[in-house]
């Protein structure tokens, strides 16, 4: 076997010469996959309607090197800008009914093999002279090697299952991709007991192995006692779903399933084959009598059906496990980590090319009470794809993740028999969506469990994250962050006063809100978009906002937002978020000792109706603090409703003039100060404005 390298070393040559081995087995290995494949024609030939043909697959893996190396400036030139243009997108799959018509003109294969030579070479030679310290950290040039490599495992995966697609006139048998032939009666499932326990997912930044970004983060969850399936679930067992009409009962799938089975008229798995006497299964080479003691293989919409079906059947609440449930097992199962398996060079599981280049009996590769709890089949989880607390893209591979933020894409747990390098190990993270094949089964579970995960993606609405970064984000020119500085000069003006309730009118996206909550026991905040104050909930909710900030043209920065690591965790429970009109507020906004309006007063239809309502919403001695800087127009508001800005009988009247009129009778101004703050549209465009805050205290 040959393993993945480990980030650290004291060795710089020798992790040098580690790092070439592997990159050049991996390389050597993936082209070994392609030799199954028994002509050029077939190269150029869809597998499936929803993928490229296989020349692109062969083309992709080499392209993806030099386009990330140029993206991080490792190389100056390409190779071929056209081929590398050709073979750069269009891998992930697609809806099942969303079919590409595209016509691409391909290079021959032979122009791709040379392409792919020249990469190699390319490579090669980077290896050998690259500066290279000691741990290998994700800014550093040999990330984006050991990425390349990695990015080439998972195709050498996702090629093999195009493979067995093909028609098998196409295909011929290679030794080194040798089918298993352990084939007999399954045995009879059962379901174990897995005892309750408190697991903890994800890994921090000085892991030994590489990962990928949606590996990195932290998730803890407190998992109650269920039972899990001895054995994934086998051609036998399935069998009997197919035979009592598993396929032709609409009631037992969900309404993306149904679909998707008119759609393709599916009546059992992709990969078995109808004979007249019974099945078959199609390998990578191989048309065989199905081997029912081998896992089925199936997508998402086919296990949770047949979950439904066995349901019916027992009257036990039998499901596709979490992600959460699937590591509680893989704990109490006492498997070794890829790593030290690698060290001790112990073969434990149809994993990593170890046994065979297919799956084999479900009851062969025992761990602890069960089988197969890693390798064979990949496990499909019923957790949707989500991020961990902490998450953060790479930004050479800002978009490896983010897309599977939809809730459409779940997780597949523990391997197949062709998975190696990051896919072998226990952190990996693969989602996908629910009607795609992979080399996938599952082990079903009885379990009450119900999940607690965030599959919100990255708000991608302009508006939206321009006020997310402007309340949460830094910004590149020394400026202090606008609502928290604010918040901070009210609480400062607050000293030695009650602090019970404060009022945050125009709070967009909660900053202030939660700032305040620092020295109050309760702050509501308000505002009139209902987008906003939905982004503050799930902050307030889950202690996360994740968000993407244009930087230019279509290209996006990836942000997150955790409480915690403003120290303002705590804070949660003594906000609360509201809709709210501030020219019409409730009767029941009231009894406030701070009332806080920031940058609204020149953005409302009617001003002075709102500052004529503060008064009354403020106990005695009270505070309101306005912020603004006075940048009337009247698409906010008619000229006729402003408060400033404008000539009276030819003199000039400011908008603090305005004010001390209007709030005279009953505040007293106590200060005023300049507040400047940013607004970034892009990477390169910002709004630098200077705000004036003006401090009012109730008489």
């Amino acid at each position: 076997m040959v393993s993945m390298p480990t980030l650290h070393g004291s060795d710089c040559e020798a992790k040098r010469k580690e790092i070439k081995a592997y990159f050049q087995y991996c390389y050597k290995r993936y082209e070994s996959l392609f030799t199954l494949v028994s002509n050029d024609k077939a190269y150029f030939q869809k597998a499936d309607p929803l993928r490229h043909p296989i020349i692109f697959y062969y083309g992709h893996t080499a392209t993806f090197f030099i386009n990330k190396l140029k993206l991080a400036k490792i190389i100056d030139t390409r190779i071929d800008p056209h081929l590398e243009s050709i073979f750069a997108v269009g891998v992930d799959e697609m809806s099942w009914d969303d079919l590409n018509e595209k016509h691409y003109e391909w290079p021959t294969l032979a122009q791709t093999q040379e392409y792919r030579n020249d990469v190699y070479r390319l490579v090669s030679e980077l290896i050998d002279r690259l500066p290279l310290t000691l741990p290998i950290q994700e800014t550093s040039p040999w990330w984006v090697i050991l990425m390349g490599i990695e990015h080439e495992n998972i195709h050498l995966e996702t090629s093999s299952v195009l493979i067995r697609q093909l028609p098998f006139a196409w295909v011929k048998e290679n030794e080194q991709w040798e089918v298993c032939t352990l084939v007999g009666n399954a045995p009879q499932n059962e379901l174990v007991e897995v005892s309750k326990a408190l697991v903890t997912l994800g890994k921090n930044h000085e892991a030994q192995l590489f990962g990928w970004d949606n590996e990195y983060g932290k998730h803890q969850a407190e998992i109650p006692a269920f039972k899990a399936a001895k054995y994934l679930t086998s051609n036998a067992e399935y069998l009997e779903f197919i035979q009592d009409g598993g396929y032709q009962n609409n009631d037992l799938w969900c309404q993306e399933g149904q679909e998707w089975k008119a759609y393709t008229k599916a009546e059992y798995p992709l990969f078995w084959i109808r004979f007249e006497d019974g099945y078959g299964l199609r390998t990578l080479s191989r048309e065989i009598p199905l081997p029912l003691n081998w896992p089925v293989e199936v997508n998402h919409l086919e296990a949770a059906a047949f979950c439904q079906w066995k349901s019916q059947k027992e009257n036990r609440n039998i499901i596709l496990p979490t992600e959460d449930e699937y590591s509680r097992l893989r704990d109490v199962s006492g498997i070794a980590s890829y790593a030290e398996r690698m060290q001790k060079n112990e073969s434990l599981a149809n994993i990593n090319l170890e046994f065979f280049a297919s799956s084999g009996p479900v009851d062969h590769w025992k761990h602890g009470d069960f089988y197969d709890v890693i390798g064979n089949v990949w496990q499909w989880s019923r957790t949707p794809m989500y991020p961990f607390e902490g998450f953060k893209v790479h930004p050479v591979y800002d978009d490896f993740t983010v897309p599977t933020f939809d809730g459409k894409h779940n997780l597949i747990n523990g391997g197949s028999w062709i998975s190696c390098g990051n896919l072998a190990t226990q952190k990996s993270r693969y989602g996908f969506r629910r009607h795609f094949y992979q080399h996938a089964g599952f082990r079903y579970i009885e379990s009450n469990y119900e999940e607690k995960v965030v599959t919100d993606y990255y708000t991608a609405d302009s508006i939206i994250s321009q006020y997310c970064h402007f309340g949460w984000g830094d910004n590149r020119f020394g400026v202090e962050n606008y609502p928290a500085k604010c918040a901070s000069i009210a609480l400062e003006m607050m000293e030695g006063k009650p602090k019970k309730r404060a009022f945050d009118i125009g709070c967009a996206i909660g900053r202030s809100t939660f700032e305040l909550a620092r020295g109050f026991d309760e702050v509501i905040g308000v505002d009139f978009s209902a987008r906003f104050i939905q982004e503050a909930e799930v902050l307030k909710q889950n202690g996360v906002l994740r968000y993407a900030v244009p930087t230019e043209g279509e290209l996006s920065s990836f942000h997150e937002v955790n409480l915690a690591n403003y120290n303002l965790e705590n804070e949660r429970n003594k906000v609360s978020f509201w809709q709210a009109d501030a020219c019409n507020l409730k009767p029941i906004y009231k009894d406030f000792d701070l009332i806080f309006a920031g940058n609204l007063i020149d953005r409302l239809y009617d001003p002075k109706k709102f500052l004529d309502s503060l008064a009354g919403r403020l106990n005695e001695g009270g505070m309101l603090i306005l912020t603004s800087p006075y940048t009337w127009q009247e698409e906010s508001t008619p000229k006729d409703k402003w408060i400033g800005g404008y000539k009276r009988d030819g003199e000039n009247v400011t908008t603090l003039q305005g004010l001390e009129e209007i709030l005279g009778q009953d505040f007293t101004l106590m200060d005023t100060k300049d507040v400047p703050f940013v607004i970034q549209e892009t990477a390169r465009k910002h709004q630098h404005t200077v705000a004036q805050i003006s401090i009012w205290e109730k008489k």
